[in-house]
């Protein structure tokens, strides 16, 4: 199982050599421009959960196509 976990940058240090002492952990830290691309995936997700509820309606692809 794969899980992703956001920690404040101050605990994280302590966090990562706590999960070292687990043989059954693997951990592998994320640098900025993957964390920024998680974050922005994360965010096209809940978007698309939100209009499937109906809470918001998105832009169709002439619409984004069209502001280029």
């Amino acid at each position: 199982m794969i899980v992703l976990l956001d920690i404040k940058d101050s605990k994280a240090d302590f966090f990562m050599e706590l999960m070292k002492n687990f043989s059954f952990v693997k951990t592998k830290p994320f640098n900025q421009e993957k964390e920024k691309f998680l974050n922005s995936i994360s965010e096209a997700v809940e978007e698309v959960k939100l209009h499937k509820q109906g809470k918001i309606k998105l832009k169709s692809a002439r619409e984004l196509l069209d502001e280029l």
